[in-house]
C-alpha cells in the first residue's frame, strides 16, 4: 500500500511509510480543528469557553504563589545566563516543592495537578527564567513521567514515579547526529540477549535536554526488524534507562545561543544492559509513543510562549509611556502604537489558544493532536515576533544586556536574553516546518482514508469498486453545501458574531480549496509544501479566530468588556492573513524560488559568495 507519489526516492518513501505506520489511525473523539479543515465550525466544542473550575484554580493559585516566592528569593535568571548553571539550591527547592512531579498522581507522591495548572506553572516560570522552564517542561512533558502516565505498566509506575516526586530528573533521548527529524536514519540499537530477557543498547544520542543531570531517561533504539507481508519493517522501541547503569557516558555538554542554564548534551551508550520489563508500550511501538506523548507535551510551549508575550507586553507598555521623544511618549507615535496594538491583540489570542487547549487536554473527550500542533505553531511564531517588536521599541537599550544596563543605572529589562532564549521554541518539539507537515497530514486524513483503498495494490477489484462508490456518494453529499453560506447558530456580542461568521464561511472555502488541490495534484500534493503550508496557515488563523471569539465572549461577560477591542483587532489582522493566503494559494513565485534553490545547490551562484572570509 502506498499513498505517496510513485516518483519519490526509495529512502524518502521508507521514511514516510515509517512515520505513517506510527501515527494514530483513528479519531475516537471529535476534533474542532479537524472539522474546520472540512468546512465545519462545530461551535459547541469550544463554547462556552472551558474556563478552569473554581476549585482547580484555587489549587493552582496557592501553588503558584509559593513557587513565585521561592524563585524570586533564590533564582537570578541573569546569573544563570552568565554562569550557565542553575544553582543546586534551586534544584533542591524545586524538588521540595514537588515541581518535578506536577502531574504525577498523588498515589505516587506527586501533586496530581491538571494540565491547566501545569501549564499555568510553566507559563509563570517561562516569564521569569527560560532555562528553568525548560528544565521543568522537558522533564515532564516529554521525559519519563508523561510516557509512563500514558502507557506505563503498574510495575513501572510504582518503581519510577515516586522517584520523580522525590526530585529525580528525567530526559528523552530520540535525536541522533545524523537522524534529525527522520527516525529512519536512527542507528542506536537494542540487541536482545539471554533469550530476549535483556537488551544491550549501543549508540549515541544528541540534544538530550536534562540528559546530563537525569537519573532516568527514555531511550529510543532499533530492535530487530520484523517481516510483515514479505517486507522488512524497522522497529523503534522505547526503553526506560537508569543513568547509573554501566556503559553510559556523558560525552559533551552542548552550548546554545540562549537557554544557557539547560543541561543538554550528547550521551553515548556502550553495551548498556536493560531488562525487557523496561520497554514502554511494546516492542516496535517507540515512535508511536513519541508522537502520542507530544500531543499533550507540546502544550507547554503555547503556555510558555504566552507567559513570555505577557512579559513583553509589560515591558513595552512601561517603556512606551516612560520614554519621550519629539515632545511626547514614544507610545503616542503611530509607528510604535502599531507595534503595541499587535503585541496586545496577539498576546490575547495566544492566551485564548493556550487555555482552550489546556482545558481540552483535561477534558479527555476531544482529540487534540491537531489543536496541540496548531497551538504550538501559532504561539511560538508570534512570541518570536512579539519579542522582536519589543526589542525594537526598546531600541539600543533592548540590544544591551541587563547587567550592563543595571551597572549604568538604567532600566534593566533583559530583553536581549529573552530574545535569545525564545528563538528555540520555533524548533523544539517539532519545528514550524514539521508542524506544517504534521497538521496537513492529520487534516487531510479523512480524504486520504477514503482514497487509500483506491491506491493500494493489496485491494481487490471488488473492494476498489466499493471504495469508489462509497467515496463518490460521500463527496456528492459533502461538496455542494460548501458553496452555501454558513448557517448562523450562535449569538455573540458585536463584533464577535461577525468574525465568527467569517470564520465559518472561510472554513467552507478552505475545505473547497483542499479538495481542489487534492484533485489537481493527487499523490504529488505531499511534495507541494508551499500549498500545504498555506492551507495549514489558513486553518490555523480560522482556528485562532474561533478561539478568540469564544474567549473574548467569556472575558467580556466576566468583567473585561475591553477584551472585545483586543479580539476585534486580532480577528481583523488574522482575516488579512487569511485572504492573502487564499489569494496566493498556488503562487508562481514558489516554482521560481525552487528553481533558484536548485541552481544554488548546484553551485551556480558561487560568484555571489565572493569577497568574504569563511
Amino acid at each position: 500500500m502506498s499513498m505517496f507519489d510513485k516518483n519519490i526516492s526509495s529512502e524518502k518513501r521508507e521514511s514516510l511509510e515509517l512515520a505513517e505506520a506510527s501515527r494514530e489511525t483513528e479519531w475516537k473523539y471529535p476534533s474542532f480543528a479537524l472539522k474546520l479543515f472540512h468546512g465545519i465550525i462545530d461551535w459547541n466544542l469550544i463554547h462556552p469557553f472551558p474556563a478552569q473550575s473554581t476549585d482547580d484554580k484555587k489549587v493552582g493559585d496557592e501553588y503558584i504563589r509559593r513557587l513565585e516566592k521561592f524563585l524570586k528569593e533564590n533564582l537570578d535568571p541573569d546569573e544563570v545566563d552568565r554562569t550557565g548553571l542553575i544553582p543546586e539550591k534551586v534544584y533542591a527547592g524545586l524538588a521540595q516543592l514537588k515541581a518535578f512531579a506536577i502531574k504525577i498522581p498523588k498515589e505516587y507522591g506527586g501533586l496530581g495537578f491538571s494540565q491547566y495548572n501545569y501549564n499555568r506553572i510553566i507559563h509563570l516560570v517561562a516569564s521569569y527564567c527560560g532555562s528553568t522552564a525548560v528544565l521543568l517542561s522537558a522533564h515532564q512533558s516529554i521525559g519519563v513521567p508523561q510516557p509512563l502516565k500514558l502507557f506505563g505498566t503498574d510495575e513501572q509506575k510504582k518503581r519510577y514515579l515516586p522517584m520523580f516526586a522525590a526530585g529525580t530528573i528525567s530526559a528523552f533521548a530520540l535525536t541522533e547526529p545524523e537522524a534529525g527529524s527522520d527516525p529512519r536514519q536512527m542507528t542506536t540499537t537494542a540487541t536482545p540477549i539471554e533469550g530476549g530477557k535483556y537488551f544491550l543498547i549501543n549508540g549515541e544520542k544528541l540534544w538530550c535536554t536534562n540528559g546530563l543531570i537525569a537519573g532516568v531517561i527514555v531511550v529510543m533504539a532499533l530492535t530487530p526488524p520484523k517481516i510483515i507481508k514479505g517486507k522488512e519493517h524497522k522497529q523503534i522501541t522505547a526503553f526506560i534507562v537508569e543513568t547509573n547503569s554501566p556503559g553510559i557516558q556523558n560525552v559533551h555538554r552542548c552550548q546554545f545561543m540562549g537557554l544557557h542554564g539547560i543541561q543538554n548534551g550528547v550521551i553515548r551508550f556502550k553495551d548498556v544492559r536493560v531488562p525487557r520489563e523496561n520497554i514502554i508500550i511494546g516492542e516496535g511501538e517507540g515512535l508511536k509513543l513519541a508522537l502520542m506523548t507530544l500531543n499533550t507535551g507540546r502544550l507547554t510551549l503555547p503556555a510558555a510562549s504566552t507567559g513570555i508575550a505577557k512579559w513583553c507586553l509589560h515591558v513595552a507598555r512601561q517603556w512606551s509611556r516612560k520614554r519621550r521623544q519629539w515632545g511626547g511618549p514614544i507610545g503616542e507615535h503611530e509607528a510604535i502604537a502599531l507595534k503595541l496594538g499587535y503585541i496586545a491583540s496577539h498576546t490575547f489570542a495566544m492566551e485564548a489558544v493556550s487555555w482552550l487547549t489546556s482545558a481540552m487536554a483535561d477534558d479527555k473527550k476531544k482529540d487534540i493532536r491537531i489543536e496541540a500542533a496548531i497551538a504550538k505553531y501559532f504561539c511560538t511564531v508570534h512570541s518570536w515576533k512579539i519579542i522582536d517588536e519589543t526589542l525594537q521599541i526598546r531600541g539600543g537599550s533592548g540590544y544591551e544586556t541587563s547587567s550592563s544596563l543595571r551597572s549604568r543605572g538604567a532600566d534593566y529589562w533583559p530583553v536581549e536574553r529573552v530574545m535569545r532564549d525564545v528563538r528555540i521554541n520555533l524548533i523544539i518539539e517539532g519545528t514550524s516546518e514539521i508542524m506544517h507537515l504534521f497538521i496537513a497530514r492529520e487534516a487531510l486524513d479523512p480524504h486520504l482514508s477514503r482514497s487509500k483503498p483506491l491506491l493500494s495494490s493489496h485491494t481487490s477489484a471488488k473492494e476498489k469498486l466499493q471504495a469508489f462508490l462509497a467515496a463518490g456518494t460521500y463527496y456528492a453529499l459533502w461538496y455542494p453545501p460548501l458553496w452555501f453560506p454558513a448557517m448562523k447558530s450562535y449569538h455573540l456580542s458585536h463584533p464577535l458574531d461577525q468574525h465568527l461568521s467569517y470564520a465559518a464561511n472561510s472554513s467552507k472555502r478552505l475545505a473547497r480549496e483542499v479538495f481542489h488541490q487534492m484533485l489537481r495534484y493527487q499523490q504529488k500534493l505531499e511534495a507541494r509544501q508551499s500549498i500545504l503550508n498555506r492551507i495549514v496557515d489558513i486553518g490555523t488563523e480560522i482556528f485562532v479566530i474561533a478561539c478568540v471569539c469564544s474567549y473574548g465572549e467569556y472575558r467580556n461577560k466576566n468583567g473585561h468588556p475591553n477584551s472585545l477591542d483586543l479580539a476585534d483587532l486580532f480577528c481583523r489582522e488574522a482575516k488579512k492573513r487569511i485572504e492573502t493566503n487564499f489569494h496566493e494559494s498556488s503562487s508562481p513565485l514558489d516554482r521560481m524560488n525552487v528553481r533558484v534553490a536548485k541552481k544554488l545547490l548546484a553551485e551556480e551562484f558561487t560568484w555571489l559568495e565572493t569577497d568574504i572570509m569563511t
